[in-house]
């Protein structure tokens, strides 16, 4: 099936301050402004981390992201989930055909989420091919399921970085996908520094809930913060209005590290037809220091409107 490719977009009505340029080497794509990098995307698999299952090495996602000062504010292979991988995406719990593919967990070893080519890359963004393959059978026949357009922009405003994450996943595979309700995965996910806990990192939701309480609440957008090696960060992250059941749900721990995953299927089911599409999208924006709910409350109106 040919996909469709559609141009790049950054939409973010906001006033920009100096060049973002992005540098592509073999192994990945890096935005930087000013000599500080914003984010790495990693096309060439990243191995696992000494001493682990080979298994655990992955390509298709973004790490590390960073503040405006350069505070890295994602983690990679963390020990006790070693398949967290900074900010990327994968579907957990699934039927297709006979099967039950798992593509975030990949000690499972049914399933993975891999970069395939590079389709279109600017000074400000590009647009990759991905896919989410299964692995059927004793002989683990490998099949792709998903075909992925990701598209990511990045724009800098001087206080704030903004990263505009848009996925449109095509099911190639001539069968059904089908998404079970289910607790976490989906179409974005992302790991906090490995030294953020519940000492010094919490979370902040549209509706004013913390780490706490959030764990399967809805929400516009929400924030999470901690201290990086060039002081407090923030990370704040937004559910575009037209996904899939919309405000969506969210994965948040209530202890020890920082974890979340926006998660359309925690409460209504989900499928990708043969030969269908599902487009997410979110926008990312990374600022120094704590949570500025006025400022966070009109970057939301500003990427809520058309």
């Amino acid at each position: 099936m040919a996909l469709k490719y559609l141009p790049l977009i950054v939409g973010a009505p906001l006033v920009f301050a100096g060049e973002v340029k992005l540098a592509e080497t073999e192994k990945a794509l890096t935005f930087s402004q000013d000599g500080i990098e914003i984010l790495t995307y990693h096309k060439a698999e990243v191995p696992a981390p000494e001493g682990a299952d080979p298994v655990f090495r992955r390509s298709g996602f973004i790490h590390p992201l960073r503040s405006p000062k350069g505070g890295v504010v994602t983690g990679m292979h963390p020990e006790d989930h070693k398949h967290h991988l900074g900010l990327w995406h994968a579907w957990v719990k699934t039927k297709h055909g006979l099967d039950s593919p798992d593509f975030w967990n990949l000690g499972s070893k049914s399933g993975r989420v891999r970069f395939s080519k590079l389709l279109e890359k600017s000074e400000n963004g590009f647009s990759v091919e991905q896919e989410q393959v299964a692995y059927k059978g004793p002989d683990k026949k490998e099949t792709v399921v998903l075909k992925e357009i990701l598209k990511v922009s990045v724009s800098s405003t001087g206080e704030a970085n903004i990263i505009d994450y848009e996925v449109t996943q095509t099911n190639v595979s001539g069968v059904k996908l089908e998404l079970p309700a289910y607790r976490y995965g989906g179409p974005l996910a992302y790991r906090g520094p490995h030294s953020w806990n519940k000492e010094n990192s919490d979370y902040l939701t549209s509706a004013g809930k913390v780490r706490a309480d959030s764990h399967a609440t809805r929400a516009d957008w929400c924030a999470v913060f901690g201290p990086t090696e060039k002081g407090d960060a923030t990370t704040t992250m937004m559910g575009h209005p037209t996904n899939f059941d919309s405000p969506q749900r969210l994965r948040t721990w209530p202890d020890g590290k920082v974890f979340l995953c926006w998660t359309p299927i925690q409460e209504k089911p989900f499928e990708i037809g043969a030969g269908d599409s599902a487009v997410w999208r979110y926008r990312i924006i990374v600022s120094d220091g704590k949570p500025d709910q006025e400022k966070i409350k009109a970057w939301w109106e500003s990427y809520r409107k058309p």
